[in-house]
């Protein structure tokens, strides 16, 4: 398996002892064996008491370095097993940190965590059980055989006669368990995400007295998680007792020629216990090889769900040509053409548009003109399909991702907040920020007196989801956290549409100083938030309907004034 032979690669020293303690393990299990099978034929029946103490002392050395073997075997497979399940979940999360929103699209939040825990947790069983059995059974089976071979030919063939029926049955059951693996991982793929949908939406579903809906939903999907489990587990448990009923009868089978052989004189009482004690190691070597064959599909499925996002390349290829980041004055659309990787229709046509150092540039229009989808272009949570965007005359394709996002101050349309205190949530920002800078971005962003109010101030906890504080909190706590960074460019998604008309006019109002020196680009549905701006463009079904102040576009767009008369009153509107 290609996934665990990459990360095997890491822990050479710890895999090589582990291959050692095999072999110590298999000295113990079948060396034991013979020294006992001499000590009966020549020790017992000979009466040769000093011949039984010396191998009564080879003996206990041996058990010895065995109980040493299967210690070292245990950790061994322990410490491999579980460090590579940490490297997989690491490399994981580190892999989808890097992708864009298109990548996370196409994997689903669901299926991804599913990814990272189950499917690790799949491989690191599987391991376990490889580094202790895999490595093993091979040494066991050959040598058990070559007892057995030793100790009578006779008795041998007819161990031989049960394997291939053995191995064949292994072969069916790893053919039909792996669709069956496939399909039980895809159904946890849908229990995460209804679960998840319901945990997030718990108001939603609680508001539209829905909840024997969603219970039936994932009930019925927790139904076909079950029944994919139990045809797999069935399936497995079935194999251990026919396994079994097959080797008492190659038992059976031999204790019935050995009597006629022991009767015969052709076989010494010693070497038929010997060669139970091989067969039975050789049989049950022989099964625990079958388990790690009938594992193996599911692990497999597990493997190649995680290589399908370890080996995903992000579509933004950070391949930076402009290393410096001190000066941003100008941002410009050339032509920009911008389509989902899964839309058909380009949502974006032909936008062209510059914003300067110092200027503040809005954007409104109807639901789905593109608004969100134009600003984020600029961070490259996508990229264009067409023409370009320059920042200070370079390709924003040509700037490193890392510097260009830490330049820009982004404040996304549904405010996310993290579990830690309302400082750490704001020194999200910018990780050194002192408690001075937070205070200050708090009191710009009007969030200063409700975090006062709080029980803690600054250090009160923000809870799983920021269910402690309203949707206008959430707001300003993400608004100060753009500001704590200072950055040269502020982009504002939608960002002050939970806010109160007085809030909003004051928080605007101490923008203005704050951002002063620095691009300032904001999506809004309120034409009261934005009518300050320096220039307003209308998008209408992804294209430029109007461009220009507030006053302009009453005059001279018929869409920018439609949505005005819906807000403003008639005096407004003739005042501009």
């Amino acid at each position: 398996m290609k996934l665990i032979l990459r990360y095997l690669k890491r822990y050479k020293g710890l895999f090589v002892l582990n291959i050692c303690s095999v072999f110590g393990f298999a000295l113990v299990e079948l060396g034991i064996p013979t020294i006992i099978s001499d000590m009966i034929d020549q020790g017992v029946l000979l009466q040769d008491t000093g011949y039984l103490i010396r191998m009564g002392i080879v003996i206990a050395v041996i058990s010895v370095i065995g109980v040493a073997g299967t210690i070292l075997l245990g950790y061994c497979c322990a410490r491999i097993s579980t460090s590579v399940t940490r490297d997989i979940r690491n490399d994981v999360f580190e892999r989808v940190q890097g992708f864009s929103h298109d990548e996370m699209n196409q994997f689903g939040v669901a299926s991804l965590i599913t990814r990272t825990n189950n499917d690790a947790f799949q491989i690191m069983n599987f391991m376990n059980v490889i580094l202790r059995t895999a490595l093993m059974t091979p040494v066991m089976i050959i040598v058990s055989f070559a007892l057995t071979f030793s100790a009578s030919m006779n008795l041998s063939l007819i161990i031989a006669a049960t394997v291939p029926i053995i191995i064949l049955g292994v072969i069916i059951v790893g053919k039909v368990s792996g669709p069956i693996s496939e399909r039980q991982q895809r159904s946890l793929d849908s229990i995460n995400r209804i679960f998840r949908e319901n945990l997030t939406g718990i108001r939603v579903i609680r508001s539209f007295n829905n909840d024997a809906y969603e219970s039936e939903r994932f009930d019925e999907e927790n139904k076909n998680f079950m029944r994919q489990s139990k045809g797999l587990f069935k399936l497995m448990s079935s194999t251990e007792p026919v396994f079994f009923m097959l080797m008492n009868i190659a038992a059976l089978a031999i204790y019935f020629v050995a009597s006629i052989m022991i009767d015969s004189g052709s076989l010494q009482v010693g070497k038929l216990i010997a060669f139970m004690e091989y067969l039975f190691h050789a049989m049950f070597s022989v099964m625990l090889f079958c388990m790690v064959f009938m594992m193996y599909p599911r692990a497999n499925i597990s493997a190649k769900r995680i290589m399908a996002v370890l080996n995903t390349e992000t579509s933004i290829h950070n391949e930076p040509k402009q290393g410096k980041t001190e000066d941003m004055h100008s941002i410009i659309f050339d032509h920009v053409d911008f389509a989902y990787p899964d839309g058909e229709e380009a949502v974006l046509k032909n936008i062209s548009f510059e914003a300067c150092e110092g200027e503040t540039v809005a954007f409104i229009g109807s639901t789905g003109s593109g608004k969100s989808t134009l600003i984020h272009l600029i961070p490259r949570f996508y990229d264009v399909s067409a023409g370009r965007i320059l920042i200070d005359g370079k390709d924003v394709k040509d700037w490193d991702v890392t510097k260009l996002r830490d330049a820009i101050g982004f404040v996304a349309q549904k405010a996310n907040l993290f579990s830690g205190t309302i400082a750490d949530n704001i020194r999200f920002g910018k990780s050194d920020a002192s408690m001075e800078e937070i205070i200050h971005a708090a009191k710009v962003a009007q969030a200063y007196d409700f975090i006062m109010a709080k029980p803690n101030q600054f250090e009160e906890k923000i809870v799983e989801g920021a269910t402690n504080v309203s949707g206008g909190q959430k707001q300003r706590l993400s608004i100060a956290r753009a500001l704590v960074r200072k950055p040269q460019i502020y982009i504002y998604d939608d960002s002050f549409s939970a806010l109160d008309f007085k809030t909003d006019a004051k928080l605007r109002c101490a923008l203005k100083d704050e951002v002063k020196n620095a691009i300032v680009l904001i999506v809004a549905q309120r034409v009261s938030t934005i009518m300050d701006a320096d220039r307003i463009i209308v998008l209408d079904e992804g294209r430029i309907a109007g461009m220009g102040t507030h006053k302009e576009l009453l005059k001279t767009c018929r869409i920018y004034h439609e949505i005005a008369a819906s807000q403003l009153s008639e005096e407004e509107l003739a005042n501009g």
